[in-house]
């Protein structure tokens, strides 16, 4: 009866993590980002560089995790013995919670260099989705607040 409970709450807890990571993508814009008015400029890849893009580290991870733990603390002994099960569950949960937030939303990108046709030398990071090679023709495509992006 508590094995399929556990599944359940992790199998939430891992689900919730994912949902909560935004794309870095190139190709992927925000709801906010549809019909607004953005910069394009054209220019040259000079530089691909492999990095990697942390993952996001919010309270969710953390607060699931503790959730988690504690509740399976509470299935442990009883009286005292229960109580500080269940505080030391919510602690280990909360910091293993925030460990997997990161881990699964932690991604592989690229600082690509592109030299605009005005001379301006520009570095953008971005998921590593869409391959950009040195000498490539590309649109640096700037948004409201800074937010850019390289497209072919």
């Amino acid at each position: 009866m508590k094995r399929p409970l556990i599944l359940a709450v992790l199998t939430t807890a891992a689900l919730l993590a994912q949902g909560c990571a935004s794309s870095l993508s190139g190709s992927a814009y925000e709801r906010r980002e549809a019909r607004s008015v953005q910069e394009i400029q054209y220019g040259t890849v000079t530089d691909v560089r492999r990095v990697r893009i942390e993952g996001t580290k919010s309270l969710l991870g953390a607060g699931t995790g503790a959730v988690v733990g504690g509740v399976l603390g509470s299935m442990v002994g009883g009286g005292k013995g229960r109580t500080l099960a269940t505080v030391g569950g919510a602690v280990a949960g909360g910091l293993a919670g925030a460990a997997v937030e990161e881990g699964v939303t932690t991604q592989n990108g690229y600082e690509i260099t592109v030299r605009l046709d005005n001379g301006r030398v520009l570095a953008v990071t971005q998921a590593a989705d869409e391959h950009f090679h040195v000498g490539d023709r590309v649109r640096l495509i700037t948004g409201h607040g800074g937010t850019a992006r390289v497209a072919h």
